[in-house]
């Protein structure tokens, strides 16, 4: 959060510098990469800060007690700190580290399944959720016989608190819901739905894969139960994820996996359970991927997160701007607190063709679903183009784009 001081801007073309892959062409012309909302560029830091444990001091954590394995567990154990103060939780303790954000979702879905929801038990979701965010809950409705409850949003993406309230009822146990989403951009009230949820006695979640990458995210003020980040649009590694939970909601949640460093004690007859973070890391962690995310956040408070958003902010009103523009484009989603996430289609195109023939230019997109078939429904679309926007992303990247939308449009419209 600001304290009032001016923030400094970004020196954006010495930023570049720092992500090799941006050197590179794309067909012979300048690579502009709109497409981090999916996964974002690695800065030089975490490149170097994983080359430097392969190279110099890697091993298995917590079960050595040899020079190697202390070093690779300081740096895993820092990385857990780190997640800790980015995302402002109490402790350390209450940051489990997972494979991805999808692992995340798993995790709680499956034991919340377990022990709290059962048959007839309701779960409130959004028709804006990701997929991983919603597959996990299809799940527990599939093999608990739990009922899912579906919150709409506007055409921006935004949520009516009102409608939100009148989908509680006595038997409803949970909320997953995105914080920000990956289609609209559309920052939802977080705060006010989690306060909600707790006045019904429903824990809740919030999936903030895309808001942790695009300003400041405070767990304890948001008063969250779950939230879950993944490293790869946090301009980190894939193959890693965190899981913040409440101390006393990870206590309550029974073991996901089994293996080692989740267990207590092991015989023949029994077996007890570490506590939580390590109840939930069964198994070798990700080792190099923490120590790669560790990087990127610090990497990313180096920059200042809000200077970052304030970037992208510059960026989001100029692209709309020029796109408001082209009477043979139609964007999806301008809420008032739209993150630089924007979702299109051009006139007589399909979103595969618009990516395809900008790809031609340079400028990478997405184009499908985005995983997110509800939303896509809720739209009246199958599919759309995405671009998103990042710390690296410039101005010059913004006219790419639009030049490019203009190709497309005499090729195909």
């Amino acid at each position: 959060m600001s304290d009032g001081a001016p923030i400094t801007p970004l020196d954006v073309e010495a930023l570049r510098k720092e992500f090799p892959i941006l050197a590179r062409d794309a067909y012979g012309k300048r690579l502009v990469y709109l497409d981090s909302a999916a996964s974002a560029q690695k800065p030089r830091a975490v490149i170097d800060a994983m080359t430097h444990s392969m190279e110099h001091s890697y091993a298995n954590v917590h079960r050595g007690l040899h020079l190697l394995s202390n070093e690779t567990t300081a740096a895993y154990e820092e990385a857990r700190k780190t997640v800790a103060t980015f995302l402002n939780a109490k402790s350390p303790d209450e940051i489990i580290f997972t494979s991805g954000g999808t692992d995340a979702f798993n995790l709680v879905s499956y034991a919340m399944g377990v022990g709290d929801i059962g048959e007839g038990d309701e779960i409130i979701l959004s028709v804006a959720e990701h997929h991983s965010n919603i597959v996990p809950w299809h799940l527990l409705r599939e093999r608990k016989g739990a009922v899912l409850k579906w919150l709409d949003v506007s055409d921006d993406g935004e949520v009516d608190l009102d409608a939100y309230r009148t989908l509680f009822t006595d038997k409803t146990k949970f909320v997953a819901i995105s914080h920000m989403s990956n289609v609209l951009g559309a920052t939802t009230p977080a705060k006010e739905l989690a306060k909600i949820a707790h006045e019904h006695g429903a824990k809740i979640l919030f999936d903030g894969c895309q808001a942790g990458v695009h300003g400041a995210v405070d767990v304890q003020d948001l008063d969250c139960d779950f939230y879950v980040l993944t490293g790869h649009k946090l301009y980190g590694p894939s193959g890693i994820g965190v899981l913040y939970g409440k101390m006393d909601a990870l206590k309550a949640l029974p073991p996901f996996k089994g293996g080692g460093e989740m267990i207590d004690m092991v015989t023949q007859e029994t077996v007890t359970y570490n506590d939580p973070p390590h109840r939930f890391e069964a198994g070798t962690p990700p080792i190099l991927e923490a120590i790669g995310l560790g990087a990127s956040l610090n990497w990313m408070r180096e920059k200042g997160v809000e200077a970052i958003a304030a970037h992208e902010a510059r960026l989001k009103t100029h692209v709309l701007e020029e796109l408001a523009k082209l009477n043979f484009v139609r964007v999806y989603g301008r809420a008032e607190n739209k993150a630089p996430i924007i979702a299109f289609t051009v006139e007589g195109a399909h979103p595969h063709d618009i990516s395809a023939i900008l790809d031609r230019t340079g400028v990478a997109v997405r184009a499908g679903h985005h995983c997110a078939q509800p939303l896509m429904k809720r739209l009246g679309v199958s599919a759309s183009a995405r671009a998103s926007f990042a710390a690296y992303n410039t101005h010059e990247d913004v006219e790419a784009l639009i030049a490019g939308l203009h190709k497309t449009h005499q090729m195909l419209g």
